[in-house]
């Protein structure tokens, strides 16, 4: 085998954060009443709430804000979109959604089958993740998959996010692995696919979505199944 460590991303890779997150989200809308509070278009408070989501992830990635700045912001933005100021109603959204979200199992397709078909295949299977130190067990226990990795490194775990350097060299030093015999399997081109090059190691992406880009993984893939052609 050319490889042995197989490095895996979580979210929008294995676990469907797209569809868990939504399913979340619309619990809060309901317990919260925001109908009641004037926003009667969940499918686009959602879109909003995705937007600010993903700026703020950004930011925070880059170290430009803290971890609870993120969890409020989000929807703090996103009710201000639908001229909502209730900096307490943000703040307990925030917090409801950090207790929601991870019992929210929906995975990818094939996502158990590839798991447990590189296991039968002597593989060792890891996780790096930018996802917070609770939250992402809670999300592998309750998609019951977590039995499957042997180390789990996440960005608040080792004090560094994908894409530098430092969580990759960090996850290669827990799991004893070498780069030529690793590999790093991920939908994120920043984080994932380029944070993986840069720190020396060959790289599958996952692309779901068949978005376009000019980076050039070593392979990349749209559906989890193709992991069978490579590995």
């Amino acid at each position: 085998m050319q490889y042995q460590h197989l490095f895996f991303d979580l979210d929008h890779t294995l676990w469907d954060f797209e569809t868990n997150s939504k399913q979340a989200m619309y619990e809060i809308y309901i317990e919260k009443k925001l109908s009641q509070k004037g926003i009667t278009d969940f499918d686009g408070f959602f879109e909003k709430y995705n937007d600010h989501n993903h700026r703020l992830w950004d930011k925070y990635a880059k170290g430009q804000i803290k971890q609870d700045e993120l969890r409020w912001k989000r929807m703090w933005l996103t009710l201000v979109d639908f001229k909502i100021a209730d900096e307490p109603l943000a703040r307990a959204m925030g917090v409801d959604f950090i207790e929601i979200l991870p019992n929210k199992n929906n995975l990818f397709p094939y996502t158990v089958e590839i798991l447990t078909y590189l296991k039968n295949n002597k593989y060792d299977l890891h996780l790096i993740t930018n996802g917070f130190e609770k939250v992402q067990y809670n999300k592998l226990e309750k998609s019951n998959i977590g039995h499957f990795f042997t180390e789990v490194i996440t960005s608040e775990g080792c004090n560094s996010l994908k894409p530098n350097k430092e969580i990759f060299d960090h996850a290669l030093a827990k799991a004893g692995a070498t780069r030529t015999q690793s590999i790093m399997i991920g939908d994120n081109i920043e984080a994932d696919i380029l944070g993986g090059m840069n720190a020396g190691l060959d790289t599958i992406f996952v692309n779901h979505i068949n978005a376009t880009t000019d980076v050039k993984p070593t392979y990349t893939i749209r559906k989890l199944k193709e992991l069978e052609d490579i590995l």
